[in-house]
C-alpha cells in the first residue's frame, strides 16, 4: 500500500483551506487537518475553522476532537491522525494534510512513536520539576553553563534564557546518559512514516499576508468572536486552559477583564497574528524539499491548484 500523502502548508491567511479543498475535489482526496486549534470543539470564529459550506462534500479529520479545556498534545495528534491518514490510504483516497502547526505536520510525518515514551514522561515530572525550580532559583545561566559542560553543542543552539530547552537538554541527559544533540540525531535517522509532497502557500510581498490577517480578523470580529468567548468561559473553560491562551481568545478575555479596551484587544490579535506569520514561515524555510506556492495580491487559486496537480502527478500520487 502507497504511503504517499500531500501537505498544504504556509502562514494564517495564506489560503491553505481553500486550496486544500480544492485539491481534494480533484484528486479524491481528504483533507486531515494540521491546526493545533481547530481540534477543540466549540472554537470556530477564532480558529478560522471552516464551514460544513466551505468543505463542499470533502472529508475532513482532526477538527472538533477535543474539548477546549483538555491538554492537547502533539503525541496525541500524531497517534489519531496517523489513524486517519492510515484509514484513507486503505480506502484508496489521498490524505491531504492541510494546516500551519509545523511540529504536527512534522511529527505526524516522521512517524514519532511518543507511546513508548508515556511512562518514561510520567517518572522525569520530579527531575522536570527540580530542574525548573532550579532555573528559577538560581537563574538560567547557572544552568545553561552545566549545559554547555554536557553538551557544547546544544548550548551552542540554546539561549540561556530559553528555559524550557535548557531543562529539557539537561533532563534528558540524566534521565538516559545520552545528549540531547545525539538524542535528536538519532530521531531524525528514523525512516519516515509517509512520504509527503509538500506544499507551501505564501505572499510574495508580505505586506499583502498581512493586510490578509489584519482583514481575517476584522471578518472575526464581525462573526462576534466575543460572544464566542464569553459563551466557552460561562460553559466552564478555564481562562488558563490551553486553548483559551490561542491568538485572539487571549486578548478578547483580557478585554472583558477590563485590562484593555475592545478596540485594543482587537489590535493586539492582529498584531500577535502577524508575528505567528513570520514565525511559521521561519519553521516552514527550514525545510529544503518544500515546494513554494507564491501568490501576488490575493491567492490565485485556480492557479495554485493547476501548480499543486502538477507536483502530485510527477510524484505519483496521481495519473
Amino acid at each position: 500500500m502507497s504511503q504517499k500523502c500531500i501537505v498544504i502548508t504556509g502562514p494564517t491567511a495564506a489560503g491553505k483551506t481553500g486550496l486544500g479543498i480544492s485539491l481534494a475535489q480533484a484528486i479524491s482526496g481528504e483533507v486531515v487537518s494540521a491546526d493545533s486549534m481547530q481540534v477543540y470543539r466549540g472554537m470556530d470564529v477564532g480558529t478560522a475553522k471552516p464551514t460544513v459550506a466551505e468543505m463542499a462534500g470533502v472529508s475532513h479529520h482532526m477538527i472538533d476532537v477535543a474539548e477546549p479545556g483538555e491538554a492537547y498534545s502533539v503525541a496525541r495528534y500524531v497517534k489519531e491522525a496517523s489513524a486517519c491518514v492510515d484509514d484513507i490510504l486503505a480506502r484508496g483516497n489521498v490524505p491531504i494534510i492541510v494546516g500551519g502547526t509545523g511540529l504536527y505536520i512534522e511529527s505526524l510525518l516522521c512517524g514519532r512513536d511518543f507511546a513508548e515514551n508515556a511512562e518514561a514522561d510520567a517518572q522525569c515530572a520530579p527531575l522536570r520539576m527540580e530542574l525548573s525550580e532550579r532555573y528559577d532559583r538560581l537563574g538560567g545561566e547557572v544552568l545553561w553553563r552545566e549545559l554547555r559542560e554536557i553538551d557544547p553543542l546544544a548550548a551552542g543552539r540554546i539561549h540561556a534564557n530559553d528555559k524550557r530547552r535548557v531543562v529539557r537538554a539537561i533532563e534528558v541527559y540524566q534521565l538516559t546518559g545520552q545528549t540531547i544533540t545525539a538524542h535528536n540525531e538519532t530521531t531524525q535517522a528514523i525512516p519516515p512514516r509517509y512520504e509527503a509532497v509538500k506544499l507551501a502557500l505564501t505572499a510574495g510581498d508580505r505586506g499583502d499576508l498581512y493586510r490578509r490577517i489584519d482583514r481575517r480578523v476584522d471578518v472575526m470580529m464581525e462573526q462576534d468572536l466575543l460572544a464566542e468567548v464569553t459563551h466557552l468561559l460561562e460553559s466552564g473553560v478555564s481562562p488558563q486552559s490551553t486553548a483559551m491562551q490561542a491568538i485572539g481568545y487571549k486578548e478578547i478575555m483580557q478585554s472583558m477583564q477590563g485590562l484593555c479596551s475592545l478596540e485594543t484587544a482587537v489590535e493586539r490579535i492582529k498584531q500577535e497574528s502577524r508575528r505567528y506569520a513570520k514565525r511559521q514561515l521561519s519553521w516552514i524555510r527550514r525545510d529544503e524539499t518544500i515546494h513554494w506556492i507564491t501568490w501576488d495580491k490575493e491567492p490565485n487559486l485556480s492557479e495554485a491548484l493547476q501548480v499543486s496537480t502538477e507536483f502530485c502527478r510527477r510524484a505519483g500520487i496521481i495519473s
